[in-house]
């Protein structure tokens, strides 16, 4: 039986007036980064708190965050436990 590891959730804060414009630009370079390193997941999104504080994220494997880590640089991170 193979063990799935944990996913970490990458995070990018936006705000400001143009936090959502910001944070859906954001994304596309995620998108291109996930197809041009070839990462095992292709998971994004954005979440809107407010008119004025967005944040974008991805879903990397736990054995690829130190790379997307050091490449991306987010704010923070959060650890997905698989069961």
């Amino acid at each position: 039986m193979k063990l799935m590891s944990n996913h970490i959730k990458l995070i990018w804060e936006f705000r400001g007036p143009n936090a959502l414009r910001t944070a859906e630009h954001h994304i596309i370079h995620l998108k291109e980064y996930i197809v041009i390193e070839k990462l095992s997941l292709n998971e994004t999104e954005i979440q809107q708190f407010s008119e004025f504080q967005v944040m974008a994220s991805m879903l990397v494997t736990e054995e690829e965050m130190p790379k997307v880590r050091a490449a991306l640089k987010p704010n923070k991170g959060q650890l997905i436990k698989n069961k």
